[in-house]
């Protein structure tokens, strides 16, 4: 497991011999095919007798009886299928109004979404791609597509969240959309059918409406056709005979209307990109309503929102970029503290206490009793209060110390190490036995103990998975931080640069020739986002090697006003070394 984890952190590690090379080969035709016999998060079959009249039900560890019925069998059958999913954003939603209420005694109504779509500031915050934490347009690559079409207003988001879909995009049409949205007056239509049912839409097919509207009025399909074709671009429908009968139904209609072949060509070119899942409009727009109601938050109350994100362990991100984005709204981002966390983060007033539930190893049961003794008996008072109150293993107190959860003792980490091991070293049996007199523990006196910043970075990387105390750019052994900042990359289009990233995340694309290139996300010394795309050229001399801070050299690009860095050569930086190792 440990091995499989560095391989996807670092693929470059992998060792390319003729025994791999084989394993790669034969790993990528299987590639698509059922590896494992699973069940759907959230699928409901409602049959009119009960479902054992059809079929036998198996129960696997979770505990609910399962048909191996798929949604094509189930709807052949005739039974109702409904998916009953959760989602997170509303987690979001309602959690924060919750904080809020907590925090600063504000009852929000999240349901004057009208109010919202006319907020200025809201919009301002839309059209600058100011959207970490909200739903659904939170990625590198929405964000980007948002500054683009320098979306300010529901209805430029409504389509925004649909032409950002694989359909629309991969046929190119994204790109499109955005030279017709910006220049409206400077392109032509493929034919009239085009512009009378898709002048909203600049004659790009953007929804599932828009698909059947042009397969009917301009190639002539039935809509009954035509929603077969709109269940294939949900990707709900199996039959390619029944595919390819549409198909050669709408060449012939065309071919029937007197339509040149090459403008039938390109109208079902844009119309079988859909397989990749387009939205309906309505889709887009509900969609759209929840990410108004996650951006008016993030506006007005942006580090409760945050709080809100990070406890709902939901989004594009790691935990520790949404901590930063707190950091970036205003808040003081504190270690976990035992007289002032929660199980989950909580925040009072601007600064926010890291909960017990990111303590890599710290078991949950000893954070409820935390809590629950806190609440019973009032703070903690000293190391020994806490002991005599928490019956915690010296191996789970160590954890608390080392993440420096006890600072309001005043004493260093290293200093309370020693007294709990003074205080709990003892035999089992002689801890055990019932005392009838508190004994004081011994004192003593101890020299000087030095404790490093370089060593508490580590400690919180261990137990928390990032630095909190320190950035993790003071880390590296060079004083060199770049250039230029992110906020400046447009003063420098066209131009080389030399940026330190930490790396965010990278989203993998094949090329038409087959080729991988990457598009990467990086935060930069001030916490602000930039993204990078690295082409297969520079991406095979140049490769990812896992999470952690590159140096970037390339030149910054500029698209509908949206800078990024065409990586020419990266390489990641080395950490100083932990001091006590």
């Amino acid at each position: 497991k440990e091995e499989i984890d560095r391989l996807v952190d670092n693929p470059a590690l992998v060792t390319r011999d003729d025994i791999t090379e084989r394993l790669f080969q034969v790993g990528n035709q299987l590639l698509d095919f059922p590896n494992l016999r699973s069940i759907h998060a959230g699928g409901i079959l409602v049959s009119e007798e009960p479902v054992t009249c059809y079929t036998a039900l198996d129960l696997p560890p979770k505990g609910f009886p399962t048909t191996q019925f798929d949604m094509y069998v189930s709807e052949a059958i005739g039974f109702e299928k409904l998916d009953i999913l959760s989602q997170r954003g509303i987690g979001h939603i309602n959690e924060s109004v919750e904080i809020i209420a907590a925090n600063r005694g504000i009852k929000v109504d999240v349901h004057r979404v009208p109010d919202f779509k006319q907020d200025e500031q809201v919009n301002n915050r839309l059209y600058q791609g100011e959207a970490i934490g909200c739903f659904y347009i939170e990625s590198p690559a929405m964000r980007g597509l948002l500054k683009k079409l320098r979306c300010n207003n529901y209805l430029t988001l409504v389509a925004a969240s649909s032409i950002i879909r694989p359909g629309v995009a991969k046929s190119g049409m994204m790109r499109e959309y955005i030279n017709r949205f910006h220049n409206p007056q400077g392109f032509k239509y493929l034919h009239p059918v085009m512009e009378e049912q898709l002048k909203e839409t600049f004659g790009v097919m953007v929804y599932q409406e828009d698909v059947i509207k042009i397969c009917h009025h301009f190639a002539g399909l039935d809509l009954a056709d035509a929603d077969i074709l709109r269940r294939a671009m949900a990707g709900r429908f199996r039959s390619k005979k029944e595919f390819e009968r549409i198909q050669d139904r709408f060449f012939i209609n065309c071919r029937e209307r007197g339509y040149p072949d090459a403008l039938t060509a390109e109208v079902w070119r844009q119309v079988a990109s859909f397989a990749g899942y387009a939205f309906s409009k309505a889709h887009s727009a509900s969609y759209a309503v929840e990410s108004y109601q996650s951006l008016y938050l993030k506006t007005y109350f942006p580090k409760e929102f945050m709080v809100a994100v990070i406890n709902n362990f939901g989004g594009f991100y790691r935990t520790w970029v949404y901590f930063n984005e707190a950091r970036r709204c205003g808040a003081s981002i504190s270690l976990p503290c035992i007289n002032k966390s929660q199980y989950k983060t909580c925040i009072y007033g601007s600064e926010v206490y890291i909960g017990f539930i990111h303590i890599a190893n710290l078991e949950s049961e000893v954070a409820d009793m935390i809590i629950s003794q806190r609440d019973a008996g009032g703070e903690y008072k000293s190391l020994e209060d806490f002991i005599s109150r928490v019956p915690a293993g010296i191996e789970q107190l160590v954890i608390l110390i080392r993440l420096d959860a006890m600072r309001f003792t005043g004493k260093t980490k290293k200093q309370l190490l020693w007294e709990a091991h003074m205080m709990l070293g003892k035999s089992t049996s002689e801890k055990n036995m019932p005392m009838l007199f508190q004994e004081k523990p011994r004192e003593f006196t101890l020299p000087v103990l030095e404790q490093t910043r370089l060593e508490d970075a580590y400690d919180e990387i261990e137990l928390l998975g990032f630095p909190v105390t320190l950035s993790s750019f003071d880390l590296l052994g060079t004083r060199f931080r770049g250039d230029i900042r992110a906020c400046d990359l447009m003063k420098h289009a066209g131009r080389k640069v030399r940026m330190h990233g930490n790396l965010v995340t990278i989203k993998y694309v094949h090329t038409v020739k087959g080729e991988w290139m990457h598009f990467g996300c990086f935060l930069d010394i001030h916490g602000e986002f930039f993204d990078t795309v690295n082409f297969p050229g520079s991406l095979k001399k140049y490769p990812f090697r896992g999470y952690g801070i590159y140096l970037i050299m390339g030149r910054v690009t500029e698209e509908f006003g949206f800078p990024s860095i065409t990586v020419e050569k990266m390489a990641k930086l080395p950490f100083r070394k932990d001091p006590r190792y």
